[in-house]
């Protein structure tokens, strides 16, 4: 299987797991045993807004595209993301953001400082 990511800024999460042909997105089953070599299925029959594009079944692998969700501190990763090729079973590895920036220290009214 081989996952396209369209990268989107987005607050949700998005955690996908491979069993095979079926993909388990936030404990949704999408399952696309059914298809074969030359087969696609037009995203407007999925009914699911992480799947932004056609699925189609080239004869050599299962081509899925995902919309991937950026947060605000999103990395270059996630803004231009690779495919996802030759996925294994289990919980699908995505890019990850930057992490977060310690906040400001807060300054109490009236403290001098050294």
């Amino acid at each position: 299987m081989r996952i396209k990511l369209s990268p989107q800024r987005r607050d949700e999460s998005l955690q996908v797991v491979k069993s095979g042909a079926v993909l388990t997105i936030n404990g949704e089953d999408f399952d696309f045993t059914r298809m074969v070599a030359g087969d696609t299925l037009p995203a407007s029959a999925i009914t699911s807004v992480w799947f932004p594009a056609d699925v189609e079944h080239t004869g050599a692998e299962l081509v899925v595209t995902l919309t991937l969700p950026n947060p605000w501190n999103y990395s270059q990763e996630q803004a231009f993301p690779v495919d996802l090729v030759d996925v294994p079973d289990g919980p699908v590895v995505f890019p990850q953001p930057l992490p977060d920036p310690l906040p400001p220290a807060l300054k109490v009214e009236g403290e001098i400082e050294a």
